[in-house]
């Protein structure tokens, strides 16, 4: 989603933790978002000897390029309700403006 101010995107991560999501912009300036979930789950009954252990894992990576004009060190991201919410900033016109440097030449 794009608005005036930003660039918006979410993507349903259902039962996720925070702590799984990883989200930070590439040397070669792309917005990199990985997401691992592990579980394991233990079953011990003594009295019938035996130990059940079920292990999962799920990985999902994705890679965006970015566009010319967003605020790369002012990228968030949090989770709440299932969603993973990034809100990445654009640079606005006057910022752009000013960030024009003419070189002199001896």
């Amino acid at each position: 989603n794009e608005t005036e101010n930003s660039y918006e995107i979410e993507m349903a991560v259902p039962g996720i933790k925070k702590e799984s999501c990883k989200v930070n912009v590439t040397e070669y300036g792309s917005l990199s978002i990985k997401i691992e979930n592990k579980s394991e789950k233990n079953e011990d009954d003594k009295g019938k000897r035996y130990i059940r252990r079920e292990f999962s894992y799920s990985g999902y990576e994705q890679s965006f390029g970015l566009p010319e004009d967003v605020k790369k060190d002012e990228i968030s991201a949090n989770v709440e309700d299932g969603v993973l919410k990034i809100d990445i900033p654009k640079i606005k016109k006057e910022e752009k403006k000013s960030m024009n440097k003419i070189i002199e030449v001896h």
